[in-house]
């Protein structure tokens, strides 16, 4: 490696030398001509450093829209929790606006509660309100009748224990609320009770003591006949699901009117308008 840098310096020192005598037309071609020999190497290397630097700056603009990209996802995420929000306010809005037609339109005085505990054990059986005897709530303990409660959508269940701010309402759903009730549209009467189903542990609306030639069809609404003076006459139940003949009587299967799994704001009616 010694020996070809010694040979380069004296090439090098050699060839200045050779320019050096040679006169100043002669000496201006030769360098010309080393130019000439060396231009395409010294373009190509230009070259690659211009595109060296664009390489740079193009690396940045991608850097620059990776964080735009992250930029707009979040703002994206952001404004589907913003609209989710937003639904689920206008949903809730709409609810209450329901309910408060409701209350309007009703012929009974309504006191307007929300559903406050309940009870893991007895979900299906009972809840408790945020509405008591200082509210006008009764539980019927005094002699007169328990109160109704009930939904825009239909009937819930009584007041079976009021407190001075609060009440424990047992629901239709419970095996022991017993309901006198009708089919809308036939002669047909029974009682409609609440039943566990042993496969989910969940409960049904069983109505029985219906005659054995019903034949009633899926559809068909269920209200409150209003006989015991306990419920109203005329409250929705629910929607038939099924009817089947047995021995001594015909039973209906009901889908409630009410939404129980959800339920949150009811109203307890306190006397008629």
């Amino acid at each position: 490696m010694k020996k070809v840098n010694i040979l380069l310096t004296v090439i090098v020192t050699l060839l200045a030398i050779f320019l050096a005598l040679l006169g100043t037309g002669t000496a201006q071609k030769v360098q010309r001509s080393v130019i000439s020999l060396f231009a395409p190497f010294l373009r190509t290397g230009t070259a690659v450093r211009q595109g060296i630097g664009a390489m740079g700056k193009g690396l940045k603009s991608l850097d620059q829209l990776e964080e735009d990209n992250r930029r707009l996802v979040r703002e994206n995420r952001d404004l589907r929790a913003t609209n989710l929000i937003l639904r689920d306010m206008e949903t809730e809005n709409n609810k209450l606006r329901s309910a408060m037609d409701y209350r309007e339109r009703s012929i009974f005085r309504l006191v307007p509660a929300q559903v406050i505990t309940r009870d893991a054990s007895t979900w299906w059986n009972t809840v408790t309100i945020n509405r008591g005897f200082e509210d006008g709530v009764d539980d019927g303990l005094q002699g007169g009748p328990p109160m109704t409660v009930i939904t825009d959508g239909g009937l819930v269940g009584k007041v079976m224990t009021a407190g001075k701010n609060d009440a424990k309402v047992v629901l239709i759903t419970d095996e022991n609320c017993k309901v006198g009730a009708y089919v809308e549209g036939t002669h047909e009467k029974g009682i409609v009770c609440g039943v566990r189903v042993q496969d989910t542990g969940e409960p049904e609306l069983q109505m029985n003591f219906l005659t054995k030639n019903a034949n009633l069809q899926p559809g068909q609404k269920v209200y409150t006949q209003g006989v015991g003076a306990v419920f109203p006459s005329g409250l929705l139940i629910g929607t038939v699901k099924s009817f089947k003949p047995r021995e001594l009587d015909g039973q209906a299967i009901l889908t409630p009117a009410v939404d129980f799994p959800t339920l949150a704001d009811v109203f307890v009616i306190v006397s008629k308008k």
